[in-house]
């Protein structure tokens, strides 16, 4: 997992780089949200805040604050947490393949033994 600090200024830059990765867009809206306990994805995900607060905790439970125009990176198999969310926070959520959004986000568990080896 990587959070690239104030990484963009607009729409259109967001845009242009998710050009260069390739992923599918998505606008996604959270509300008002507790801390999600640790978990891996199946697929490679970027996510860019528009506005709003929060934080994710990586695999050793280090916070990362995230704040409008920071850009982060969420390699399959990456242990994470999305952080409580206090207030309502709009993303641009980019994924490696289209799909239905909350199926490609199924929370796998810490121990799935299909969990493959992150870099």
């Amino acid at each position: 997992m990587k959070v690239y600090k104030q990484f963009f200024t607009s729409k259109d830059e967001v845009f242009e780089d998710l050009k260069k990765t390739g992923h599918w867009p998505t606008t996604y809206v959270s509300k008002a949200s507790p801390e999600l306990p640790l978990h891996w994805h199946d697929l490679d995900v970027t996510g860019y805040v528009m506005s709003g607060s929060s934080y994710v905790l990586d695999e050793d439970g280090h916070r990362v604050d995230l704040e409008p125009g920071d850009k982060l990176e969420i390699a399959r198999g990456s242990l994470h947490a999305e952080g409580e969310v206090t207030e309502q926070m709009t993303y641009i959520v980019g994924t490696q393949f289209a799909g239905q959004f909350f199926e490609q986000f199924t929370m796998r568990e810490v121990t799935d033994p299909e969990r493959p080896a992150v870099d």
